[in-house]
């Protein structure tokens, strides 16, 4: 039994189909069909049924697929061991970031860091907190951007930034008039909100909830992203809230439609978060030493209230 041949079986649980397995490992699929038939053979075991479309797994095979990511894993950190002896901040780093902080944080940080640490060769996806979590746990990403905190035992969570809540009310909306907002004056039933998945929309629900008994949850319009919701209230749809960064570039002819709360202004707590058992620590150190120190002079609020990520 190898090493080599366990990736391949962790190819085929994932693709569910051995010719894509095979371009992912970069062989034949002769090579990997060889060699996962060989493993079956030494084991005396079915891995996979092949009889069924797409392949799916044994029973045993979902047993030894789930031990077999532990040790893949784990022989993967003993180069991390020598490069964190080493001192040596380079090699893959897999980081995920939450959709909502992925367009304003990213651009600000990204050609900084690379510039700084040519070596660590970053590969970025946009995915859920819930993608996320799952991802970190089966050890397909070694570090993440989201907000926090997350309550999970297996995660450890490094504050990167406080990110207030701004209001973004249209005209003839009942409180444009007021040149500060307040919680109590929101009302769930006429908020604009991204779908359901997105950790923002669960801290905008929360944060009505908070300060009113609002269990209704008939809302007006959903939609998947922050710039749909801004057309939506333009159109008067609506109010919606929108995450500080996203409105540092804001058009100039939407500012009139911001309204900042009154202080301590609601805000989420923006994190990088990686497994406890992560290795990779001087990356992680980079990474935060880079956009702690940008984002320092982007957000200058102080007095706020973090509102939970989590859906209640």
């Amino acid at each position: 039994m190898t090493i080599t041949q366990l990736t391949y079986v962790l190819a085929i649980a994932e693709h569910k189909n051995f010719t894509k397995a095979a371009e992912k490992c970069f062989v034949t699929q002769p090579t990997l069909s060889t060699q996962i038939q060989k493993l079956e053979e030494e084991l005396d075991i079915l891995i996979f049924d092949r009889g069924k479309k797409p392949i799916e797994l044994t029973e045993v095979g979902r047993k030894i697929v789930h031990q077999a990511r532990n040790i893949v894993n784990e022989s993967d950190r003993i180069q991390d061991i020598v490069d964190q002896q080493k001192g040596f901040i380079g090699g893959e780093f897999r980081i995920g970031i939450i959709p909502t902080i992925m367009p304003t944080l990213l651009p600000m940080f990204l050609k900084a860091f690379i510039k700084k640490y040519p070596k660590v060769k970053l590969k970025i996806e946009e995915l859920t907190t819930e993608d996320i979590i799952q991802r970190i746990n089966d050890g397909h990403l070694d570090a993440a951007i989201a907000a926090t905190p997350l309550e999970n035992s297996n995660i450890k969570e490094r504050v990167l930034y406080f990110e207030p809540f701004v209001g973004y009310i249209p005209e003839h909306h009942r409180l444009y008039k007021k040149k500060t907002i307040d919680v109590s004056d929101l009302e769930i039933e006429d908020m604009l909100l991204l779908e359901d998945g997105h950790c923002f929309r669960d801290g905008v629900i929360n944060l009505c909830k908070a300060f009113k008994d609002q269990t209704n949850e008939n809302f007006q319009l959903e939609s998947g992203s922050i710039e749909t919701l801004i057309k939506l209230s333009n159109e008067g749809l609506g109010m919606t809230l929108l995450p500080y960064l996203h409105t540092v570039e804001l058009n100039e002819n939407l500012n009139h439609n911001l309204r900042y709360f009154n202080e301590p202004s609601p805000a989420r707590e923006v994190s990088i978060i990686y497994h406890k058992s992560e290795l990779k620590m001087q990356i992680i150190d980079a990474l935060h030493n880079v956009i702690s120190g940008i984002i320092r002079g982007a957000i200058a609020f102080q007095n706020v209230k973090i509102i939970s990520p989590l859906a209640k």
